[in-house]
Order: C-alpha cells, then sequence, then structure tokens
C-alpha cells in the first residue's frame, strides 16, 4: 500500500474543507455564515490612491454580485481588502459559498471562524526587567534599543496610559508612518510619539456576535493581554515596576525604544474564541499599509492548511513586504503535534521558564516542607498551622467529587471548608477562580496542586487569599499526607521573589509541541523564549486575575503562556532590524534560531515540566540568546520566490502562484521539503538514505567553518564538503547533507535528534537535526 505525499494530503485537505459544502441534500436548510473569500495578492505599484482602493472594493462588489446580484452582494460584504491582501469577508448561504469556492480566481474560501490568545492566565490547558532576558548593554546600545523600528501588536489593544507607552525622551516619528490613531468614539484615548498608531477591528467578531454597542469602536485594552504583549515586545524603561511588590526592577521590552502600534483584532470570547478571521486579515493589510516592520501575534487556531488560516495568510503578504512575523506556538502542550503556526515564513515560539521565582513554601505538620509559587497579597499568620482538607472530601451533597477535586463554582461544602486549608487539583477552570471558591467556601487558604500532564510547572498567581501552586510529585505527597492523617495541619509562608534559580530555562508544560501536522518537513516551534511568569504592564479595567469577582487594579502583571514569549521574540527581531535593515525575515530568524542555546543555567540540556530531557519538537532550536544572534556568523536565507517555490511543491498551479505572487511567477522543478532552506533539517520519512542541500550566507568576518555533527540515535550524518571558507561578506556557500539508517535502528523508535553546527572559533551556527526512519 502506498501512502500519499505531504503535498497529496495538504491538496486533499483543502478539498475536504468544501465538499460537505459542495454534496449537501438539496432539502438542507439554507443556513447565513459569515466567510472570507481569499483571492490572493494586489499589484498596485508603489503609489496607491484611494480612487484605486475604492476600485478594488467595486471589483469585490461586482464579483460577489455575479452570484448574488449587486444590491445582494453589497449588503453582503463587511470588509473589503484592499491594500496588499486580496478578498473580502461576507455573509453568505452555504450553497452560494460552494459555488464561489469552484471560481477560478478563489484561491481558497473559508468560515470566518475564532482563533484563541495564548495566555494560560484564564483557563488551564524578572531577572529584574520584564523581559526576562539579560542584554548586553553595549549591544543594546549599538542596536539603540530598537530605535525607529515599528512593532506592531495584533492583540486586545493598548492602554494607552500605562508608562510603558510613555514618549519621554523619544524623537519624531518616523516619516514612513502612515498610519492613524483610531480614537473618535474615546477622547481619552491617546497616541505618542511612542505609542505612533492604534486601530480596531471587530466586523467579523460582530457577524459572529451580533450587534455591537459603541463600547466596542475603540482600540483601548480592557482585557490587559495586548498590553502585557506590546509592552513586552517594545515597552520603554519604567522604574519600580512590580506587582504587589514583588519582582520589583526596571521593566522593558525587548526594543525599549522602538515605536509600537496596537492592532485590535480580540474581543470578549464567544464559545472560547476571541479573534476572528476576518478582522485578523484586515488587521493585517493596514498594519503593512500603516509601515510596521515587526509584527507580533499571540494568537492562533487549531492547524489548518495554509491558506484556509488568516494568520498565515496575513503573514505572508507581510513577509512578502519584508515584514517579520513572530507567532504564538500555542498553549495546548504537552501532547505531540499540537503546534500551531506552522508556515515557514513565520517565526514559531515556545514557552520555557526564567531563573526567577515567587516562592510561597507549605509546612506540613510531619515537617514535610514543599516549595511553591505565588503572588497572593494576603498571607496567613506567621508559622500558624491550620487544619487541613481534601477539596475532594469537602464536596457539597450534589457536587462530584471529580469536581470538588478542583475546586469548581458550587461543589464545595462551607461546613467542611470553614476555617481550613483546601487542597485542590489543577484542571479544567482558572486556577485563580479555584483559590475564590476555596475563600467563598470560608478556606483560610489553598494549596494547588498540579495533575500529571502540567508536571513540575508551577505558575505564580495573584490569589485572592493565601495560596501556594505546587508541582504535581509535591501535590501527592501533601494529597496522602492529608489522606492519612487524621489530624492534618498546615501553613503557608508569604510569597518571596527570588533570582538565579535553577534549573533554568525549562519548558513550560502547556507550551504546544511538534511535529508539524500539516508540513512535516519544517520544525516547529522554531524557538523557545521566557513564557512563565512574566510580569508586563496591564490595563486599568480589570484586576489581575481578569475574573469578575476582582476589584484589585494593577499597572503590571504576571501572566504566563506562550503569548507572552512571542513578543520577547518580537523584540529580539526589533533589535537585529534596527542593527541590519536591510537582512530578510528569514535571515532574522535564522540568526535567532542558530545562536540558540540546548541547555540550562547547571549545564545540562533542556527538560521538560516532567524533569525529562527535552527535544526540538517542544524548544525548536533552543531558548533564545540575544546577544549571540546579533552576531551570528552565518546564516540561512529565504526570499520570497522561495516560498512561492514551498508552494509549489505542495502542489499549487501556475494560475494560483501567480495570485500570491503579485506578478507573473513560474513554477519551477518542485523542490524537495527536505531542501527548503530552513535553519533546521528535518527528514520526517527516511528510507534508506538521503541527502538534502543547505546554503548559507556570511553575515560576519572572513573566516573558515568546520563542520561538527551529532548524529541521531540509529542515524549516521556526513557532511560535503567539511569546510567552508568564505572571503567576504555576503558570500554564500552550499553544502549537502546524507543521512543512512544504521543496521541497529528500529522505525518503532519514531523520531530521533541530532545536531549540525558550523564553528570558525568565534561563532557557532547550529541546526538541529530531527529524523523518522520507515
Amino acid at each position: 500500500m502506498t501512502f500519499p505525499n505531504p503535498a497529496s494530503l495538504y491538496l486533499l485537505l483543502s478539498f475536504l474543507i468544501f465538499s460537505s459544502l459542495l454534496h449537501r441534500p438539496t432539502f438542507a436548510i439554507k443556513k447565513l455564515e459569515s466567510y472570507v473569500v481569499y483571492l490572493g495578492a494586489h499589484s498596485h505599484g508603489t503609489e496607491v490612491s484611494s480612487i484605486d482602493l475604492d476600485q478594488v472594493t467595486e471589483s469585490h462588489y461586482e464579483f460577489l454580485g455575479s452570484f448574488l446580484g449587486r444590491n445582494k452582494a453589497k449588503d453582503a460584504i463587511f470588509y473589503s481588502y484592499t491594500r496588499h491582501i486580496n478578498g473580502f469577508a461576507a455573509t453568505l448561504e452555504d450553497e452560494a459559498a460552494a459555488r464561489i469556492a469552484r471560481h477560478p480566481k478563489v484561491v481558497s474560501i473559508f468560515l470566518n471562524q475564532g482563533r484563541k490568545l495564548h495566555t494560560t492566565r484564564s483557563w488551564d490547558f524578572l531577572e529584574l526587567e520584564n523581559d526576562g532576558i539579560i542584554h548586553s548593554s553595549s549591544i543594546w546600545k549599538k542596536a539603540r534599543f530598537g530605535e525607529d523600528t515599528i512593532i506592531g501588536n495584533l492583540d486586545t489593544g493598548v492602554w494607552p496610559e500605562s508608562k510603558s507607552f510613555s514618549d519621554e525622551e523619544m524623537g519624531p516619528i518616523p516619516p514612513k508612518w502612515k498610519g492613524i490613531c483610531q480614537n473618535s468614539t474615546d477622547a481619552n484615548f491617546r497616541c505618542n510619539r511612542k505609542l505612533i498608531g492604534a486601530r480596531y477591528f471587530n466586523k467579523g467578531y460582530a457577524a459572529a456576535a451580533g450587534p455591537l454597542n459603541s463600547s466596542f469602536n475603540s482600540p483601548r485594552d480592557t482585557e490587559g493581554h495586548g498590553s502585557h504583549t506590546l509592552s513586552t515586545a517594545g515597552g520603554n524603561f519604567v522604574t519600580s515596576a512590580n506587582i504587589f511588590g514583588f519582582g520589583n526592577g526596571t521593566a522593558k521590552g525587548g526594543s525599549p525604544k522602538a515605536r509600537v502600534a496596537a492592532y485590535k483584532v480580540c474581543w470578549p470570547p464567544i464559545t472560547g474564541n476571541e479573534c476572528f478571521d476576518a478582522d485578523i486579515l484586515a488587521a493585517f493589510d493596514m498594519a503593512i499599509h500603516d509601515g510596521v516592520d515587526v509584527l507580533s501575534v499571540s494568537l492562533g487556531g487549531d492547524p489548518t492548511p495554509f491558506f484556509n488560516d488568516s494568520v498565515a495568510i496575513g503573514s505572508f503578504h507581510a513577509v512578502n513586504h519584508g515584514i517579520a512575523v513572530i507567532c504564538s506556538a500555542g498553549n495546548s502542550g504537552p501532547d505531540d503535534g499540537t503546534v500551531s503556526n506552522l508556515s515557514p515564513w513565520q517565526i514559531t515560539v515556545g514557552a520555557s521558564t526564567m531563573d526567577r521565582q515567587f516562592p510561597s513554601y507549605v509546612v506540613l505538620g510531619n515537617k514535610m516542607r514543599f516549595k511553591g509559587e505565588s503572588l497572593s497579597t494576603k498571607a496567613l499568620p506567621n508559622k500558624k498551622f491550620f487544619p487541613m482538607i481534601s477539596a475532594a472530601d469537602a464536596k457539597s451533597a450534589n457536587a462530584s467529587a471529580a469536581d470538588a477535586i478542583r475546586c469548581k463554582a458550587g461543589s464545595l461544602d462551607p461546613l467542611k471548608v470553614k476555617g481550613k486549608i483546601l487542597v485542590c487539583l489543577r484542571g479544567d477552570n482558572a486556577r485563580v477562580d479555584k483559590g475564590q471558591q476555596a475563600a467563598l467556601a470560608g478556606a483560610v487558604g489553598m494549596i494547588l496542586a498540579n495533575d500529571a500532564p502540567s508536571g513540575n510547572e508551577i505558575l505564580a498567581d495573584p490569589h485572592v487569599l493565601p495560596a501556594s501552586h505546587v508541582n504535581f510529585t509535591d501535590g501527592v505527597a501533601i494529597f496522602s499526607y492529608v489522606n492519612h492523617t487524621r489530624s492534618s495541619m498546615a501553613c503557608i509562608t508569604p510569597p518571596t521573589t527570588q533570582l538565579a534559580t535553577k534549573p533554568a530555562p525549562f519548558m513550560a508544560a502547556f507550551s504546544s509541541k511538534g511535529p508539524n501536522t500539516i508540513t512535516p518537513e519544517i520544525l516547529k516551534p522554531d524557538i523557545t523564549a521566557p513564557g512563565v511568569s512574566v510580569i508586563a504592564a496591564y490595563t486599568g479595567a480589570q484586576g489581575p486575575t481578569n475574573q469578575d469577582f476582582d476589584k484589585r487594579r494593577v499597572l503590571f502583571n504576571s501572566v504566563s503562556g506562550t503569548s507572552m514569549s512571542c513578543p520577547h521574540i518580537s523584540g529580539v527581531v526589533g533589535l537585529l532590524k534596527t542593527l541590519y535593515p536591510s537582512w530578510s525575515p528569514a535571515a532574522i530568524r535564522s540568526a535567532i534560531m542558530t545562536t540558540a542555546k540546548i541547555q540550562d543555567n547547571i549545564k545540562e540540556p533542556l527538560i521538560n515540566a516532567s524533569y525529562f530531557k527535552a527535544t526540538p519538537f517542544s524548544y525548536g532550536a533552543g531558548h533564545v540568546q540575544p546577544n549571540r544572534a546579533m552576531d551570528p556568523g552565518l546564516v540561512y536565507d529565504l526570499a520570497p520566490d522561495d516560498y512561492l517555490n514551498f508552494l509549489c511543491t505542495l502542489g499549487y498551479n501556475q494560475t494560483q502562484i501567480t495570485i500570491f505572487s503579485e506578478s507573473p511567477y513560474t513554477c519551477r522543478n518542485p523542490i524537495s521539503l527536505a531542501n527548503f532552506n530552513y535553519p533546521s533539517i528535518t527528514v520526517p520519512n527516511l528510507n534508506g538514505s538521503v541527502t538534502v542541500t543547505r546554503t548559507v550566507k556570511n553575515v560576519g568576518s572572513p573566516g573558515t567553518y568546520r563542520v561538527r555533527v551529532q548524529n541521531p540515535d540509529g542515524v549516521s550524518v556526513s557532511v560535503k564538503p567539511e569546510s567552508l571558507k568564505f572571503k567576504k561578506v555576503g558570500e554564500e556557500k552550499s553544502f549537502k547533507v546524507t543521512m543512512k539508517v544504521e543496521e541497529a535502528y528500529k522505525a518503532s523508535r519514531g523520531y530521533v535528534f541530532g545536531q549540525l553546527t558550523w564553528a570558525d572559533g568565534k561563532h557557532y551556527v547550529r541546526s538541529p537535526i530531527v529524523v523518522k526512519a520507515f
């Protein structure tokens, strides 16, 4: 039996999306849905007038009018993408959508679906600077702290009053900027020379939610996520930043002198989704027009073919205009194959810890002591012990033990809980909500114990009662004690700030993992960065837990998720953009990936939250090292045409490629995806032996690089040539890597991992090798 290759699978998936539409029975009830109709790219040229844009909108009316009639078409379209992305969003019946899908001008048509923010704050699934990365001040100054780089952020908006967006000591706004401050309905919203633009996009959301009131017509961040991510990427220096006194220090973004712009595309959740495709595409189209250099996108959805994915489409157009796009890997770990934002033109970021914790100790009556974490603002009396109870034993009469042990609303009996420390299990509902339920039931404190999938990942949350979050192993011991001790007792110490903790970093359990389920020849995620207990700016419209019961307000908040790790990389990209303005997005990604580290601060391999050795499916090329990324030596570069060749290989035809390319383009002989010039080497179907090719470009001083290889288990790797001599900047050299399955290798072992490094004594240009034989 033969299996289809990845290109065939990709086309099959694209076809199946509409198979149900094309074969609906004639008696099916007609249903209106909102769709995105993607038509490729515009070819406006350098100067675009309002007349040109109006003509594009008119062409969309004419196109849809050929299916519905002109008047119905004008009523149906609620977005016309006119600047760089060609397409529209409209409310359509299924039958009309199916007919449109067959039109040769249509690249894809897909439902205007919702996507999620990648934060763990609401749901379970500083060093003294808030970016969580130590930078050399000399290199930062050489890069002018990212000065005049413009970082855009697709998110929940921005809180402009935050000191992180102060324009103190900022010069004039760069003349290339074309954006606006869309504040006509919010008189108190102000942009400045730091926060140079803000827009909102809510028509796609309204198509799902129904009519919106005027409060939605503002780019103001009322949720906190957008301010947190944007300040992590490009927030200005703020002294004495902290949350409730914890983690006190100078807050700064990765590019603290960059200009920033907010594109609000995410709104209150509808069935768990917050950010809708139609709005995301509109924001990408406008951000490219406005003149951003970097786009930070801390959101995503389930893996889907690239051109049925608004983030992949928008990123494709942005990268074609030289804009680097950084995306979150997702928070669906620790399962394999959960990573999202999979296209090779995106930089996809996993989440790992930093060497700062907020320890709060649990001491049991038997003298056992466990280190947890917390940001609780309330504390128990010093060294005073209180009775303990397992939440499962504190269930109310009508609740299940499964709900009670997770401390869900209505599951706890106050008569059993009052005056005790309650032990709750992580999972399902928000961690901070468990504490609120414990407090409402009369508990004096809470111990939050990890479930098995969460392993040793513990998060510092601003609980509303004295609380400590402990890891799985310690949680088992605590539950054992309380379940087998007649008069169990415990005390919880107040949290403190602890620096230089070890081991660090290690992978967060929530961080989504590879392999890439769309094109397994491309390793995702690409990189990992701090995403646990990150302190950054926040909104004044919400409490730190984002729960209705929380009336507290903070200027800075501690939040976790790949939403938080993504803007770390965005900030590093901003520095590189300032330092090397001519570098392509691919060269910047390569510099970040090939200089990353795969050891922690005790010189051991990076581990996951279960304390097992992590793999590139968790961390990609490794944990980011910004200082080294600014002098990578060699880079693996890609141009827009390389992405078009990539699409050719996936099976797109001549007409479709021309639609993407904005100008005529001829597919050459399709390349093997294994030869795509990515900074990692992935072969998911090695049969016997294979040879792949890569090309590196010298971006450093002249020198000779020699190769070093760490073979994956059961696979021999040879490289020819074994040395590369570069005489000048910009010189390119190619090499071949041959991988061969050894006799002792058994296919049942699954993926194996190695690495290839080019070194000249100063630079170490490392690429992960990922192989699966069959």
